[in-house]
């Protein structure tokens, strides 16, 4: 079967939203700008606590997707993540627990908290953007109370671990070699697939540039974080949540559903779809990613405070948006979000650098988010017509 240029694009670039490629490009415009203002954006050691920085803002982002695609708002997040460290440094400080009692009854706080919101708009009806902003002020002002506007300081070497280690540099070699075989057998696998039921297959020169070219992110990503001290440890909670949530929202009915929903949610329920439950799912998912972020955030910082997650929600909405999440429901990517969250830390980490006051970081930020969702607009209008 012959390929057209159409068909040999989009088999380059997938079915990824092109914006998410856009900001591809503008990343390494934004890395290459800070690299030549302050040389020492681009050292190891900035890259890797570049990388240890976005990681909460992924783990929020990769939950806001779903609710995003949804066609939901989720405006919570960040107080929860305050009330369920808050809760984490009680359950360790407090009442001296072991690391494992604590992780699991902050993950649990998360869920049951999501699925409270989730249970208020799916089966009581009222909209998300009013239960999670209620929800914003109820958990932040719990969060005060408890902790009586103290910081709690959280001790325990297991916790501290968790935000704050490096994995050796052998287990770096290994995961990328890893990362670099799975590329190579899914490639391979998929032109397979394809070609057993009869579908056009894309030139092996397109594929062979696609592996190489994701290779080669893995292989300088590893080399780069090596030469400082290896793997941050939360990175390896954002890949592996990353790989859980992709296979979840593309590979899995779940998933479909949630798009199916977004899309069109009365074609959803005429299709049979249990809407409400799948909505209250996501609520539950989202304040459980909310939790393992302030089990990092709290890790990281040995502490929990009152302001620990404020704004966060924003980040997260903003990482979401900007790589190619339609607020309007229906699209978005966990890949895009993640780009979208490197976007926004790359901002702050380099105008910190350059020594800018924190107000510029606010204005860049939230330009950028009015932009993001203005060609996304521009794009469902231009698809209308």
């Amino acid at each position: 079967m012959p390929v057209t240029r159409k068909s040999l694009w989009s088999s380059l670039f997938g079915k990824m939203d092109v914006r998410a490629y856009t900001m591809v490009g503008a990343l390494v415009l934004i890395w290459v700008l800070f690299g030549f203002l302050n040389p020492t954006f681009l050292t190891s050691r900035n890259l890797s606590n570049l990388f240890t920085q976005m990681s909460v803002t992924s783990i929020l982002a990769i939950g806001m997707v779903l609710v995003i695609v949804a066609g939901h708002i989720d405006l919570s997040v960040g107080s929860i993540v305050g009330l369920t460290g808050g809760i984490a440094a009680i359950l360790s400080n407090w009442l001296e627990l072991p690391a494992i009692v604590v992780i699991l009854g902050t993950l649990a706080a998360g869920a049951v908290l999501g699925l409270i919101q989730g249970w208020l708009v799916a089966y009581k009806m009222i909209p998300a953007f009013i239960v999670t902003l209620g929800g914003m002020m109820v958990f932040r002002g719990v969060l005060m109370g408890v902790t009586e506007s103290k910081t709690i300081p959280v001790s325990d070497s297991v916790l501290a671990l968790l935000g704050n280690a490096y994995f050796a540099q052998g287990f770096g070699i290994i995961i990328g070699l890893l990362a670099v075989g799975m590329l190579l057998w899914t490639a391979y696998n998929k032109r397979r697939s394809r070609q057993k039921y009869g579908f056009e297959i894309a030139p092996l020169g397109v594929d062979v540039m696609k592996v190489s070219a994701l290779a080669l992110i893995v292989v300088s990503f590893v080399a780069v974080m090596n030469n400082y001290k290896g793997i941050p440890f939360p990175i390896i909670f954002v890949i592996v949540l990353a790989i859980i949530f992709y296979i979840l929202s593309t590979k899995t009915t779940f998933g479909r559903h949630i798009y199916a929903i977004g899309g069109n949610i009365e074609a959803a329920r005429l299709s049979g779809i249990n809407i409400k439950k799948k909505t209250m799912l996501i609520f539950v998912l989202s304040g459980l990613l909310a939790s393992i972020a302030s089990i990092v955030l709290t890790s990281r910082l040995a502490s929990a405070t009152i302001t620990a997650g404020n704004m966060a929600e924003m980040d997260a909405i903003a990482a979401c948006v900007i790589g190619g999440t339609s607020l309007m429901g229906g699209a978005g990517t966990v890949i895009g979000a993640l780009i979208g969250a490197l976007v926004m830390t790359s901002l702050d980490n380099g105008m910190s650098l350059m020594g800018l006051e924190s107000f510029w970081q606010y204005v860049v930020k939230g330009s950028i988010l009015v932009i993001a969702v203005w060609l996304d607009i521009s794009n469902r209008s231009k698809g209308v017509k």
